[in-house]
């Protein structure tokens, strides 16, 4: 049982099961009581009930499908005026792993209500409440699909594309509000997600696959030494930062008066 005191409330979003009932336990061993969000509330239950017996913390459940405009409306409400909340674990999220024209349309909509629409509206209400205050954490779990959208599908990369470069910008206008932003990009880790998908991870290289655990626990200690993109299991972490220098360098030129001469093109203007 934990005697430390509270360091605020987190919320954390697809609470019920995988990466979400991790980091709702990490959480509160470090001193966070939570609100625990998700769509089933025997699942909630039964996470809230093993968190508040092993730590002592707080925890409450808010049952919501974030598929469901009204129901994030709802979660971004609470963001945006609960002054207890001090955390932000945007983990919420559906996956595929079929060809493009082989998947539902519809489905594809929901997953970029959910994956998209419904992470930028959490963390921007959060955003706007923590950088009032001057302290807060945002963060946004995305994946290494962001970085290799030949694997997998395309719509769900594009997905985790968007968490990618929406956190890059929210990163920099919250810069010197004291509002800490952290981009999560796990690899392949077992959680039921790929099971609805289709593809349980037992079909997977076991080399690949990370337990859920393991990469909760990187991810906070990438939080710890202050990184902003955490890869759970790049060695090392100079790769990311190359790709990145890489990036950056090309903005001079993205935009520019003139075609390029190797295009051959009379310049009229």
């Amino acid at each position: 049982m934990s005697n430390q005191p509270s360091k605020g409330t987190a919320l954390v979003t697809g609470a019920s099961t995988g990466i979400g009932a991790v980091y709702a336990d990490r959480l509160a061993q470090r001193g966070y009581d939570l609100i625990l969000v998700a769509r089933s509330q025997d699942k909630l239950d039964q996470v809230a009930a093993k968190i508040r017996s092993s730590t002592g913390r707080n925890v409450e459940t808010l049952k919501a499908d974030l598929a469901h405009p009204a129901d994030v409306n709802r979660v971004a409400h609470r963001l945006s005026t609960d002054g207890s909340i001090a955390a932000l674990v945007n983990n919420a999220g559906i996956g595929a792993v079929g060809k493009l024209f082989e998947s539902d349309p519809a489905y594809y909509e929901q997953m970029i209500q959910i994956n998209v629409t419904a992470l930028t509206r959490l963390a921007l209400a959060a955003a706007a409440e923590f950088s009032s205050r001057g302290h807060g954490l945002i963060i946004n779990i995305g994946s290494v699909v962001a970085l290799a959208p030949e694997r997998l599908n395309g719509v769900y990369s594009g997905t985790k594309g968007y968490v990618q470069n929406f956190s890059i910008s929210l990163k920099n206008e919250l810069a010197g509000k004291g509002v800490q932003v952290q981009l999560v990009l796990p690899g392949v880790t077992a959680t039921p997600i790929w099971e609805k998908a289709g593809m349980p991870v037992t079909n997977l290289p076991a080399e690949m696959v990370m337990t859920t655990e393991d990469m909760v626990d990187a991810s906070l200690a990438g939080l710890d030494l202050g990184e902003f993109v955490t890869i759970p299991s790049l060695p090392d972490a100079g790769d990311f930062d190359f790709y990145e220098k890489a990036r950056t360098a090309l903005l001079p030129n993205l935009s520019r008066k003139d075609p390029a001469a190797r295009y051959g093109v009379t310049v009229r203007g």
